[in-house]
Formats: structure tokens, C-alpha cells, sequence
């Protein structure tokens, strides 16, 4: 089956509409000029299919960056959503990186037929890898960004031995399956442990957080140390898409830490002689 996307509306005549420099420089602060550690992913789930185009077109002029492509398989998850076909139309109509959730039984499968539709990023269940750093180690061969997702009930230990393998870590706030949950405040605790691993190491992973994403709740995600942000009940609506897109990030950058001049600066100084102890500490309990 084929699908073929096209938009009626113009396209966005913005700066982060390509995946590299592009995009970068919308990522600057231009009153500190540092770079701005928060982007809205947003998801597709939400969106209205028969006018898919105009929708991601909507949300980018809103200030997404990533396109988040939720694909189920109706066993790991209760429900069906998105193929490769889907990911294939989307490519040529927006230059932003695709972000392929994986919620499927037999991730390995699938890695090969959703990078050659043009996946730029791939993220796998810690819960179904059994060989996860090969499965990681597959998603790389391929030339897409690999990352790794936990569900609510999942603790962040069982991650740390592939932290430097991976783009992002995705951790889930609601269990998945179905888009407009409400928010789960226990996944809070899992940012915040992420973020500080991440800066006791050294590593450069982002941290993405899906679920319940929304604008009562998007800046507790961003204090807990959370940079990539998937949303989808809270972007798309008739009339409001590109509205309610600009209002959450808003937010979101009004939380972060890194506008506050020099406190990130003065956090990495400080914490790096932590890394081999919390390491270790992690690894042996």
C-alpha cells in the first residue's frame, strides 16, 4: 500500500525546518546565548490522519522539532497504529528528524524497514530486548540514532550498562498503548535520576518523556532534568495546533535550568569526580 501526503498549507518559513545547522540555531537562547536543552516532540498519535500534513506543518510553525511517530503492534501494546508505509509518506513533507517509538514484541524485526523509510531516530523497550545492547548495536548499523525506553514500572538501573550507546532515553509516564492518559508523577523520580547520572558521568544522552505531557504539567518534567518532550493531546486541536505547540514550549523553556546563566556551568564543575563511584555504586547496588 502506498500513502502520499500533501499539504495545502505553506510551508513553514522557519529556521527549524532542517535537522542540522538549521535546527541548531533555534535551539539558541538569544538573550545568553546558550543553546536551549528543551524540544517538543510531537506525536502524530494525536493528529488528525486526513489532513496529516497540514497538522505536522501546524505543529513545526509552533516551534516542534521532532516528529514522534508512535508505532504499535497490538501485542506488546493494546493497540495498532503506524508502519513503515506511514513513516515513508511522512518523510519528504518535513525536514524534521522522525522519532520511531518502537512498542512491539520483535523490535529487531522491524529496525531494517522503518530506517530505510526514513526513521532518524529509533527507540526500543527495555522490556522486550533480550539482547538489548545488540539490538542497540543493530539500530546504529543501520544509520539511525538508537535509544532506549522504560515503562512506569521499570527501574532506571537496568539501563546504566547501555547509557553510552544511546541518543536519548525515553521514560514512559504513562503505561502505553493509548495517547491522553493522565500524567503519572512517579516517572518524575526516574527524570531526575537519569539527569543526574547523566551528569555525574559525563555522558551527553537527552532525556525524552512521553505521556501526560501537557501545559499543568510539562514544567515539573522540565525541573526533573527532562529535554526532549513528547506531546500530542496537548498540541493538535482544530483552530489551536500551532497555538497550544508555541504555548507549551513556552513553558517548558521558561522551566528549564539551562536559562538560568551560568547554573549549568557551575553544576558540571562540580560533579566530576562522582562518576566512577555512582558507576559503581549502580552497577554492584
Amino acid at each position: 500500500m502506498n500513502f502520499h501526503l500533501q499539504s495545502s498549507l505553506p510551508k513553514p518559513n522557519c529556521l527549524n525546518c532542517t535537522v542540522s545547522q538549521e535546527r541548531r540555531r533555534t535551539l539558541i537562547d538569544s538573550e545568553t546565548g546558550s543553546e536551549h536543552l528543551i524540544e517538543l516532540a510531537f506525536s502524530i498519535l494525536a493528529a488528525d490522519f486526513a489532513y496529516l500534513a497540514d497538522e505536522i506543518a501546524r505543529a513545526e510553525r509552533g516551534g516542534g522539532t521532532i516528529v514522534h511517530v508512535d508505532v504499535m503492534d497490538g501485542h506488546f501494546v493494546p493497540n495498532i497504529t503506524f508502519g513503515p508505509p506511514v513513516v515513508k509518506a511522512i518523510r519528504p513533507i518535513t525536514k524534521l528528524p522522525l522519532d520511531c517509538h518502537l512498542m512491539v514484541e520483535n523490535p529487531d524485526a522491524f529496525i531494517a524497514d522503518f530506517a530505510e523509510a526514513g526513521a532518524d531516530m529509533i527507540s526500543v523497550h527495555q522490556e522486550v530486548c533480550r539482547h538489548l545492547h545488540r539490538t542497540l548495536q543493530l539500530i546504529e548499523q543501520h544509520g539511525v540514532q538508537p535509544a532506549v525506553v522504560i515503562n512506569p514500572a521499570t527501574p532506571v538501573e537496568t539501563l546504566v550498562e547501555i547509557l553510552p550507546m544511546v541518543h536519548h532515553v525515553l521514560v514512559m509516564s504513562v503505561n502505553p498503548g493509548f495517547g491522553g492518559q493522565q500524567f503519572l508523577p512517579l516517572a518524575l523520580d526516574k527524570i531526575a535520576q537519569l539527569a543526574e547520572l547523566r551528569e555525574a558521568t559525563g555522558l551527553n544522552f537527552r532525556i525524552e518523556v512521553d505521556g501526560g505531557v501537557a501545559h499543568d504539567t510539562v514544567a515539573r518534567v522540565v525541573e526533573a532534568g527532562a529535554d526532549m518532550l513528547v506531546a500530542g493531546s496537548a498540541v493538535f486541536s482544530p483552530g489551536k495546533t500551532e497555538r497550544n505547540a508555541r504555548e507549551l514550549l513556552k513553558l517548558a523553556r521558561a522551566a528549564s535550568p539551562a536559562s538560568e546563566k551560568g547554573r549549568i556551568a557551575t553544576k558540571s564543575r562540580t560533579s566530576g569526580a562522582k562518576a566512577p563511584q555512582q558507576m559503581k555504586r549502580l552497577r554492584h547496588g
